[in-house]
């Protein structure tokens, strides 16, 4: 499923500039910079989503009501508080960053995780690629009885 109408979001540490509807965006070390980190999610897969989650399923559920595993249950999980699974044990780190799980803050987490939260218990490396990024929010934003509106 391709959202083509919506308007492009990009977010992520790309080396060169990116292209977004006829504009570049400028960028710094850490990547794209502007007041707001953006994603792909205008041409993001739900397809290349939910198998790109395949990588992610081994620790994590993303079932309404499903068990926790290793890692906690991702059901409904843009816009929901940091650290706020019942029954599940996050790291210090976590529990004490606060705020809410926007599409920007998730992408820059799945990039690197151990960098955007020093402490952090989730020991994935990160996905490198903007768009599998894009991918794998806009397919959790999916997991939820009223999926988040598209920025």
């Amino acid at each position: 499923m391709k959202l083509e109408s919506r308007s492009p979001l990009q977010l992520g540490h790309q080396s060169k500039s990116v292209h977004m509807l006829g504009s570049h965006c400028a960028q710094n070390e850490h990547g794209v910079s502007g007041k707001k980190k953006k994603l792909l999610l205008a041409s993001a897969s739900l397809e290349k989503g939910e198998k790109l989650f395949k990588k992610c399923s081994s620790c994590h559920n993303y079932e309404k009501d499903s068990a926790n595993k290793v890692g906690p249950n991702l059901w409904n999980l843009i816009n929901r508080p940091k650290a706020n699974v019942d029954g599940f044990a996050y790291s210090k780190a976590l529990a004490e960053y606060g705020g809410e799980w926007s599409y920007e803050e998730l992408a820059e987490f799945l990039y690197k995780p151990k960098k955007f939260v020093k402490g952090t218990k989730m020991n994935f490396a990160g996905l490198k690629k903007v768009q599998d990024r894009a991918n794998i929010v806009l397919f959790l934003r999916e997991q939820a009885e009223n999926p988040v509106p598209l920025p």
